[in-house]
């Protein structure tokens, strides 16, 4: 009996180890993905751009996996404190994930519209946002993978520069189509790559809070901080 149960704690904790292993090989995915949509935004690099797209499919099937390995757990195992708070910020986390990869492959099919960012509209607020999304993303993923609640702190309080960058170009390209109307269909493919990029700080905010709340027990704060007046 007591060699049943140590087999079965064992399998427990062989499964609580794949899952943290699904969860990071997912965040490396997306953040190779959101790498790649960048370097077509910025480099005009139509193969990064169409395998940014062609990753999708692989992130959308880790969601899959993640949540049903993670309903098993929930089932069969009953965890309770940390391994409860784990699997359900696992749950949620690749929710986000998912969230990224989409928004990644938007940037990536709007940049091939695009071809690369035109060299007579203004972009260096663009190039700044996807270096920041891209360090932010990549932080997160470090804090989920070493379970780093200081780690997320960092990325929770650099959301608001994201923001501030988002504004800053949005009102940038809105004021350059009203200077220049043929500026208009390149600026407006350029304004919502600059949201996707946004929306990717955002999930990488919320992977931040997920992973902060799964080692500490705690919630951060439900305001987070903000840069300046940014355009919603």
């Amino acid at each position: 009996m007591v060699k049943e149960q140590a087999h079965t704690v064992s399998r427990y904790e062989q499964q609580l180890a794949e899952l943290r292993d699904m969860m990071v090989a997912m965040g490396r995915l997306v953040t190779r993905q959101t790498e790649q949509a960048v370097a077509a935004v910025v480099e005009g690099d139509t193969e990064a751009g169409r395998a940014a797209q062609a990753l999708d499919p692989q992130v959308d099937q880790l969601e899959r996996d993640i949540e049903t390995l993670a309903i098993r757990l929930l089932a069969l195992r009953a965890p309770m404190a940390g391994d409860l708070r784990e699997i359900v910020a696992a749950m949620k986390i690749s929710g986000d994930l998912e969230r990224i990869g989409d928004c990644a492959a938007s940037v990536a099919k709007r940049a091939l519209k695009v071809d690369a960012v035109p060299t007579d509209v203004p972009a260096g607020a663009l190039r700044s946002m996807g270096r920041l999304v891209q360090e932010n993303l990549r932080r997160a993923i470090d804090a989920l993978d070493q379970r780093d609640s200081a780690r997320a702190v960092e990325v929770w309080q650099s959301d608001a520069a994201v923001d501030e960058l988002y504004t800053a170009m949005f009102r940038e390209l809105v004021t350059y189509m009203m200077e220049d109307p043929r500026t208009i269909r390149s600026c407006t493919h350029l304004l919502f790559i600059a949201k996707n990029l946004e929306r990717i700080g955002d999930h990488a905010t919320n992977i931040a809070e997920r992973v902060y709340y799964a080692a500490t027990g705690e919630m951060l704060p439900t305001e987070r901080p903000r840069g300046g007046a940014s355009v919603r």
